[in-house]
């Protein structure tokens, strides 16, 4: 069976050259790209190429263009068996964060990647990423079913659960990692698929897709020294529906009486506080120390060992979709899509 592949260029390094005149990096046309590459030849799938008129740079990503990356896989979503978005890297993990979330019940591969440096120089990791993503994209099991039907990023041979993904280098060709999750897939000579932590949709069932994001939210980072005015800003800041904050360790704050009672107060009020752990790797255990226990008692929620990506963007798609703090507390607190573990 020949799959057909859709890949949809957003922007970022690998889509970009260097104009010899002025020394700048500047997009190319990958329709005439892939013309140009014989390896394209040797994979086993059709591939057509969606172009962005306008290739964003992935720090000007926004929930709008992710609404916009949903039309376009649903647009096409019966005529191919898997997508491979081409994507910046500074923020692919909350991009594919976003998509776990907003394609539920996924049938089908939709894999990120990108490049540090653009595809067509000379020592470019673009040509190896893109390759193999469109290989596992294509590939199926016995069954006939996609090998790796999630939302996931592909990059410098490891395949990682896209909601489980975070950047940790600026500068080398391993630019993701997923502390808290292994890989699904480790590409080598071959690629190896660990099956038994690939996600399973419900065949049965149509993909749904969701739209609507609340970007009311912010991303509260605790530190030694925080002044209550600083926070009482924040907590009082028009329109805030929900707070990620990135706390110490297993999940302690300083146990400070006017911390507590702002956070008090703002739960009060329906805000939804998520806490997750400054650590890399972890969960966030709020019984352990007294400084968890004690935000516990005031209401934060949680965050599991969920990324600060991860998170933010669940958050959004709660909150886009209903006013219900119980139902979204609820929600914040178990695995939708494999994105935390309890």
């Amino acid at each position: 069976m020949t799959s057909r592949i859709l890949l949809i260029y957003t922007g970022g390094t690998i889509g970009m050259d260097l104009n010899p005149a002025t020394g700048a990096l500047e997009p190319l046309d990958f329709n005439h790209l892939i013309k140009q590459m014989p390896e394209f030849a040797a994979i086993p799938a059709g591939i057509d190429v969606y172009q962005f008129e306008a290739p964003i740079d992935s720090s000007d990503m926004n929930p709008k263009l992710w609404g916009r990356l949903v039309e376009i896989i649903v647009g096409h979503y019966d005529r191919y068996d898997g997508f491979v978005i081409l994507h910046g890297t500074d923020t692919m993990a909350f991009t594919a964060s976003a998509l776990s979330f907003m394609l539920e019940n996924l049938t089908k591969p939709v894999i990120l990647t990108g490049s540090q440096l653009p595809v067509n120089q000379l020592r470019t990791d673009g040509k190896e990423n893109l390759i193999t993503s469109i290989e596992i994209a294509a590939a199926h099991d016995a069954d006939g079913h996609p090998r790796v039907p999630e939302v996931c990023i592909y990059f410098s041979g490891k395949l990682l659960r896209g909601n489980r993904s975070t950047k940790i280098n600026s500068e080398g060709f391993n630019a993701f990692d997923s502390f808290n999750f292994p890989p699904l897939a480790d590409a080598g000579v071959n690629i190896i698929y660990h099956d038994e932590i690939i996600l399973r949709p419900d065949y049965t069932k149509p993909m749904t897709p969701h739209f609507a994001m609340d970007t009311n939210v912010v991303v509260f980072t605790l530190f030694p020294g925080i002044t209550k005015e600083i926070v009482l800003h924040l907590l009082e800041a028009p329109h805030l529906r929900g707070i990620v904050m990135r706390t110490y360790g297993s999940g302690n704050a300083p146990q400070l009486p006017w911390l507590m009672e702002a956070l008090t107060e703002a739960t009060r009020r329906g805000i939804i506080i998520i806490n997750i752990t400054q650590c890399a790797a972890g969960p966030v255990q709020m019984a352990r120390y007294s400084g968890g226990f004690l935000l516990q008692n005031v209401g934060v929620i949680s965050g599991y060992d969920g990324t600060v990506e991860c998170t933010i963007a669940k958050l959004m798609h709660l909150l886009g979709h209903t006013t219900d703090t119980d139902l979204i507390r609820e929600k914040m607190s178990r695995s939708l899509c494999g994105e935390i573990s309890l």
